[in-house]
């Protein structure tokens, strides 16, 4: 199976003289976005201790981000196919610039949530609109997936890069500098992006519901919030009432679109099993690399005992794999077939996360770097699961495509960091002694320095090593999914 559409126009007749260009704009850009997602992890202590935020503040500062820019994405990308996709990069850059900036004056832990909401606010409209100008800027089907590939390597490495940069930079300035080093960056995105992106819009861009507005951003900011504390606090009833009114809400605005003949989100796109195999493959992708992220950076600074650059730079093997593997996958899919391709990312994957489970304890980290670098081949799996969801989209519906895989990253996240997040956590208060102090049985933090100490870090290794079994095991399984739903024939090259 081809993904069947109208020929499309030779690059060289159609496609932007400056298109590569162009992309290198574009990719840079979400490397800072996704870098903004994991170093204030890092910035948090120092910022905490300045501004003396409590544990509330703390989680908000952390969540704020995450929360506005899930909860809009859907009524962006709509907006922007209508006003243009262009402008609403460009003002996301602005936003983003500005809302950076705006750290200098911020002198209490409300104002730094508020700017964290601010971000939010220009990630969600720079993520989704990066994917749209893909489209738009690579008509022909085969460079497109190159493209993609590209972009998909740059989120890969930005997640894995974001506490290196953090590190240093707190090693030689103040909290301030992890806000700061976004407003260079943004301000050449803004100039270069005027210069070499063109202006597109959808020429049939879906009609912009108040209702549908409502529930989708209600929807989603419940469903995340509500994942994420279910990792904190727990299976309680509010949290868990929570997620089902978000569930709820969501399904609501689901049926709301599937009546509509143009909706908010084409929500039609999932009755292809293409494009249900790439998000499903970017969502997975997400959960078990953002748990590794989570279990891996802990383990490397509080059982290793290295500081946050240090930690930093052994996170790199995941980004050395991960700039190979996906701008790789789709010439290797050209020639050998998509779907072996995206399955055989998503056992290397597997693999990777599977040799936590197998290496000896305590955990040696060449063979925990072994398994970084395994993740990040893997990630090959991402790159062509964004060829496939972008390819399988008509050209009018890029930016519900956008959408749709922003959301499955967004959402895949919370998902590794919570449930993951706390699979890890039961492991470790399993392995530890009875009558161990309270402050231990909380985190591997609180048990530095007491009595179970050594007991507590062998209970960590054994937790990186359980989330490492669980990821793979998941990973394995939606492989076989995908093997099982997507046509053996399905061609990257080909699209709409």
């Amino acid at each position: 199976m081809t993904l069947q559409s109208p020929p499309t126009p030779a690059p060289t007749a159609t496609a932007p003289p400056r298109r590569w260009a162009g992309l290198a704009v574009l990719g840079a850009s979400l490397l800072v976005v996704v870098m903004d997602m994991t170093v204030l992890n890092v910035a948090l202590p120092d910022l905490t201790a300045d501004l003396g935020a409590g544990a509330l503040a703390q989680l908000w500062m952390v969540d704020a981000y995450a929360l506005v820019l899930a909860g809009l994405l859907i009524p962006i990308a709509a907006l922007a196919d209508r006003w243009g996709r262009r402008r609403m990069l460009l003002t996301g850059f602005a936003i983003f610039g500005v809302a950076s900036l705006a750290v200098l004056v911020a002198q209490s832990p409300g104002e730094v949530i508020a700017i964290r909401a601010l971000l939010g606010v220009g990630g969600a409209m720079i993520m989704p609109a990066t994917l749209s100008m893909i489209r738009v800027l690579f008509p022909d089907p085969r460079e497109r997936a190159t493209a993609l590939g590209l972009w998909a390597s740059t989120a890969a490495v930005g997640g894995a890069i974001g506490p290196i940069v953090g590190g240093a930079l707190l090693e030689v300035f103040s909290w301030h500098a992890a806000f700061l080093v976004n407003v260079p960056l943004m301000v050449v995105a803004l100039v270069a992006g005027r210069l070499l992106l063109p202006e597109s819009r959808s020429d049939r861009p879906g009609r912009i519901d108040p209702a549908g507005v409502l529930l989708s951003v209600g929807g989603m900011v419940a469903v995340v919030y509500a994942v994420k504390h279910l990792g904190k606090d727990g299976p309680e009833p509010a949290t868990l009432g929570l997620l089902l009114l978000g569930a709820a809400v969501l399904g609501g605005f689901v049926l709301r679109c599937a009546r509509q003949d143009e909706p908010m989100l084409a929500v039609r796109l999932f009755l292809d099993p293409v494009f249900r195999s790439g998000v499903l493959t970017a969502l997975v992708s997400s959960t078990v690399i953002m748990a590794l992220l989570f279990v891996g950076s802990q383990w490397l600074q509080l059982v290793q005992g290295w500081s946050p650059l240090v930690a930093g730079f052994a996170l790199l093997p995941m980004a050395l794999g991960g700039l190979v593997g996906p701008p790789v996958a789709p010439a290797v899919a050209a020639r050998v077939g998509a779907r072996r391709v995206l399955v055989a990312g998503l056992l290397v994957l597997a693999a990777g996360l599977a040799v936590l489970w197998l290496l000896p304890r305590p955990l040696p980290y060449p063979g925990v770097a072994l398994a970084f670098l395994l993740v990040g081949f893997g990630t090959a799996a991402l790159g062509l699961a964004s060829a496939l969801i972008m390819g399988s989209a008509p050209a009018h519906q890029a930016g519900s495509a956008a959408a749709v895989e922003e959301m499955s990253y967004e959402v895949g996240g919370v998902l590794g960091v919570a449930l993951l997040g706390s699979l890890a956590g039961a492991v470790y208060r399993a392995g530890l002694p009875v009558g161990a102090p309270e402050q231990a049985t909380e985190s591997l933090t609180g048990a530095l320095g007491t009595s179970v100490e050594s007991s507590a870090m062998a209970a960590f290794a054994d937790a990186v090593a359980a989330v490492g079994l669980a990821g793979a095991v998941i990973t394995l399984a939606v492989a076989a999914v995908v093997r099982w739903q997507l046509p053996a024939d399905v061609d990257v090259s080909a699209g709409h």
